[in-house]
């Protein structure tokens, strides 16, 4: 057991009770890039070890009454099969790509995570009116056809890279069925821990899973979950995400760098640096009540 990891795992716990996001997109990266582990035994043990997170957080939240069964369930028939498909997928490329394998998946957990940071940073950027919102959806036969679209989509990316299954459910959950962020929240929490129940399992039985890694993680991250859950009524939620994001864009950056080392250090170090200097900016002009350009 490596006191870092529990270190580390009780970091990303805080995020997670704090934002509800970024347990799959942080953990992945950390145990390839300062760890030095393989991408495929990353992914499925960053997968095992959430199950295990989102589970203990849907269950608060379905005490809380806050998740839409209704809805988790439509999404659930994509996303469960669509994950498993997404690890079968992965063993395919294995076999297939031989040496090569290893960047090819790098590269793709680099471009879930760079699309996850980018969705989490126009959510904070992007005003909402809030208009139109709801505590349920009413599931008519359109509502349940997208809820299957977009637990697919997102359930195959999550069984390749373990990325994606917070932030961009999310976004889905606004844009396609305008819950409260309340609702929001709970079922996506709720919808996760399915979703990564089945990739978890997939990805063992494909042998990916390092069983005392995964237990290593949890001695940080539960109790980082419990603490960071405390925080949220301290702590400005919207700067802890808008942190989440950049980490995750250079995190994808330095990924894209390590699998093909011709990406400059400047590009790692300078894009998010930029990214945080004017997300920094818009904020502070619209906590002014300034205007602030539309194409922001």
């Amino acid at each position: 057991m490596d006191p870092l990891i529990i270190l580390f795992g009780f970091g990303v716990g805080i995020l997670v009770g704090t934002t509800g996001i970024g347990g799959g997109s942080l953990m992945t990266p950390i145990l390839i890039l300062l760890f030095g582990f393989k991408p495929t035994t990353a992914i499925g043990t960053d997968l095992a070890y959430g199950a295990v997170t989102k589970t203990v957080g849907g269950f608060r939240h379905w005490r809380q009454k806050t998740v839409d069964f209704g809805l988790s369930t439509w999404m659930a028939f994509g996303s469960v099969p669509a994950a498993v498909a997404g690890v079968y997928v992965l063993h395919l490329l294995e076999d297939k790509l031989g040496s090569g394998f290893d960047d090819a998946i790098l590269i793709a957990v680099a471009a879930a995570l760079l699309l996850t940071g980018i969705v989490i940073l126009a959510r904070l950027l992007l005003p909402s009116s809030g208009k139109g919102e709801r505590e349920t959806t009413p599931l008519a036969r359109r509502h349940k056809i997208a809820a299957v679209t977009l637990g697919a989509s997102v359930g195959f990316v999550l069984g390749i890279t373990s990325a994606g299954s917070g932030s961009l459910i999310a976004v889905g959950l606004i844009m396609l069925f305008r819950l409260t962020p309340q609702r929001v929240v709970g079922t996506d929490v709720f919808h996760a821990a399915i979703l990564l129940w089945a990739a978890a399992i997939a990805h063992v039985l494909a042998g990916n899973v390092d069983f005392v890694l995964a237990g290593t993680i949890l001695i940080g991250s539960i109790p980082g979950v419990w603490v960071g859950a405390g925080l949220t009524m301290r702590l400005p939620v919207g700067v802890m995400r808008a942190t989440l994001a950049i980490v995750l864009i250079g995190a994808g950056l330095a990924l894209i760098e390590k699998a093909y080392s011709g990406l400059a250090p400047g590009v790692v170090i300078g894009v998010p640096i930029a990214i945080a200097i004017i997300a920094w900016v818009v904020r502070l002009l619209r906590a002014q009540g300034l205007p602030v350009p539309e194409k922001v």
